[in-house]
């Protein structure tokens, strides 16, 4: 009888591992979507960027990636306007964080968050997205809070 509990145990603990692993690797799926960003001067900048759309999505965002592409991103869809707060948790590369309001107007930067820090980043009042680029890369291109981004799913594409 003991032998039959210690097995018992020991296939319920195994099969509880396996669920856990199961669940830890299942990776979360993004779909892309072409985003350009006008400048104030007209000058338009072009990416490919991840959709963020649900909870699970955003949670996960950049993080553990080692690179990305200087024309990708990510694009965080929150479904409603409101203050929103960012952190770069176990993201390895250093990101720049527009925050984007209904419209589409970039109403703040955050250049060059730093990797792995847990400080929380805020959105400095009400916004419905968030694109992260490479860190820099803002300044690199010039833009600056005013510019507006245009994407099917800000719902403002031409």
């Amino acid at each position: 009888m003991r032998a039959a509990v210690s097995t018992l145990f020991v296939s319920a603990v195994l099969a509880l591992s396996l669920f856990v692993a199961s669940a830890v690797a299942a990776p979360v799926r993004f779909e892309t979507e072409p985003l350009t960003i006008e400048s104030v001067g007209g000058k338009q900048h072009r990416f490919t960027v991840e959709l963020a759309l649900d909870d699970a999505q955003r949670e996960q965002g950049l993080m553990l990636r080692r690179e990305m592409a200087p024309d990708s991103g990510m694009l965080f869809d929150f479904g409603l306007v409101r203050d929103v707060s960012m952190w770069m948790h176990n993201t390895l590369i250093p990101l720049d964080m527009l925050f984007i309001d209904a419209s589409g107007r970039i109403t703040h930067i955050h250049d060059s968050a730093e990797p792995q820090s847990d400080a929380i980043i805020s959105s400095r009042g009400p916004i419905k997205h968030v694109l992260e680029l490479n860190g820099g890369r803002s300044k690199v291109l010039g833009i600056k809070a005013g510019d507006v981004v245009r994407s099917g799913q800000i719902g403002n594409s031409k």
